[in-house]
Parts: structure tokens; C-alpha cells; sequence
């Protein structure tokens, strides 16, 4: 099993990877598809070493006391454990990224994608497959999402720009939503919050069934013909758009939920 231990800038080139899973601390990290062979950039590095070993496809760059597992609770002084890197690995390798505080960039994979961090931002761009993301208070923005993704955080704000996911899953406290996508026939979006707003933008022409329901949140629509009821403690907007069959559903306690149009070329 090939192993390295990397204190300074380095490059490094792997046989196939079929698995990545990496964690840093501070800094920044990009993770990017690409048809070449593997390969770790390594342009800044702070005092404490990262670890590397390749065995079996899986391909692992991290450091040696910080767990996958352990990430979300791994809130130490970092100082030393600054570095920026970049990673390519085909578009069909399974992801496992995470970050303390670090930014990080994900984009062009097609395979299983699984990202986490405490305050660090997380670009999600062109991925599809099954995405999970999960933050404490760090932000999610994913661009032309294809596939299905799940994200879940404390106060972390999730932005979806230009998608048409199958499924969306989004569960946040205090976090803001904002969805601009498309729906497929068989898309299924469900965004929680607490007292966090959400904002939705559909095309003009859907075909969907909406059902928006708060506890004292303002709900608001740009399409006609979906029913507002109000009652002590519970308020609700649900209709159908067009010919229904996709499902949009939205549940606050205190947050607005509004839906917005938009015209399509």
C-alpha cells in the first residue's frame, strides 16, 4: 500500500481511483472530475504534515487524528493544519470531503458525493448522483445540480442555482433556503426549516403539487390558483400547477416560504 507524508508543496500522480476520501482543517480544497490520471497538488502546507495512502482505488489524504466520523465534532485549534490542495479523479469516484473551516470546491461527478464541514463554504458545481451535504453553520451553493441531493445544517444556508434535481432534501434551523430549478415529472423537493426563510423560483409552465405549511410564517405565491388557509398555529398553501405529478413541499414554524416565477427561452 503506497503511502506518503507531504510537509511541503508537492504533486503527486496515483494508478485508478475509484474512492476518494479526504479531510482537512483550514484553507482551501478543490476536488475536481477530470479525464486524466489522478492526481494531488499540494500548493501551500502549514507545519503539521497530511497523510496519503492509495490501496485498492481508494485513495484517503488527510490528517492522521482527524476521522470522517469525526469531522462535524473536530473543533481543535488548527494552526498548523492550513493547506491548500487540489485533487482530480474521474467523475465516477465515489466523494467523501470534509472540512473544518476550510473552503472547498466539488465539481463534474456522476457517483455518490459526500460532503461535510463545521464553518467552511462548499461549492457543489455540475454534480450529480447522489449528493449528500451536511454543515454546522457553513454554506452549501450547488450549481446545475442533476440527481438527488440532501442537506442538512444548523445555520448554514443552501443556495440551488440553475437545477433540476430528482430528489431535494433540505433541513436547516436558522439556515435560508433558495432553490431556483426546474421540476422533472418525478421531482421530488422537500425543504425544512425552523425560522429559516425559503425562496423557490420555478419556471412559469410546471407541472407540480405544492403543499406549504408554517406555523406563523408568511407563505407566498407568484402562480395562481393554490389555496391559502389560516388557522390559530397553522397557515398552508397547496394547489396544483399545471397537470401536478412533481411534488414541492416546504414546513416552517416561524420562517416565510415564497414561491416565485420566472420566464424560460
Amino acid at each position: 500500500m503506497p503511502k506518503w507524508t507531504i510537509d511541503k508543496p508537492d504533486q503527486l500522480t496515483f494508478d485508478p481511483v475509484d474512492r476518494l476520501s479526504v479531510r482537512i482543517v483550514a484553507g482551501h480544497l478543490a476536488v475536481l472530475a477530470s479525464d486524466g490520471p489522478p492526481s494531488l497538488e499540494i500548493s501551500e502546507i502549514g507545519a503539521d504534515p497530511l497523510f496519503v495512502d492509495h490501496e485498492d482505488g481508494h485513495l484517503t489524504v488527510t490528517y492522521g487524528d482527524l476521522s470522517w466520523e469525526g469531522v462535524l465534532g473536530w473543533l481543535r485549534p488548527g494552526g498548523g493544519r492550513r493547506c491548500t490542495i487540489t485533487l482530480t479523479v474521474p467523475k465516477t469516484c465515489r466523494v467523501e470531503a470534509g472540512v473544518i473551516s476550510a473552503g472547498a470546491v466539488v465539481a463534474g461527478f456522476e457517483a455518490r458525493t459526500r460532503v461535510r464541514s463545521v464553518s467552511g463554504d462548499i461549492v457543489l458545481d455540475g454534480v450529480s448522483g447522489d449528493v449528500n451535504a451536511e454543515t454546522v453553520s457553513g454554506s452549501v451553493e450547488s450549481r446545475a445540480l442533476a440527481g438527488d441531493l440532501s442537506f442538512t445544517s444548523v445555520s448554514g444556508e443552501l443556495t440551488v442555482a440553475d437545477g433540476a434535481p430528482r430528489r431535494l432534501r433540505a433541513n436547516t434551523v436558522n439556515g435560508t433556503i433558495t432553490a431556483d430549478i426546474a421540476l422533472d415529472p418525478t421531482s421530488h423537493v422537500t425543504l425544512n426549516t425552523v425560522a429559516g426563510p425559503i425562496w423557490l423560483r420555478l419556471p412559469r409552465v410546471t407541472d407540480g403539487d405544492v403543499a406549504f405549511r408554517s406555523m406563523s410564517g408568511n407563505l407566498e405565491s407568484a402562480f395562481p390558483g393554490l389555496t391559502y388557509n389560516s388557522h390559530p398555529g397553522s397557515r398552508s398553501l397547496t394547489g396544483r400547477l399545471g397537470g401536478g405529478m412533481a411534488s414541492l413541499n416546504a414546513t416552517t414554524v416561524s420562517g416565510g416560504v415564497t414561491l416565485l416565477s420566472k420566464e424560460t427561452e
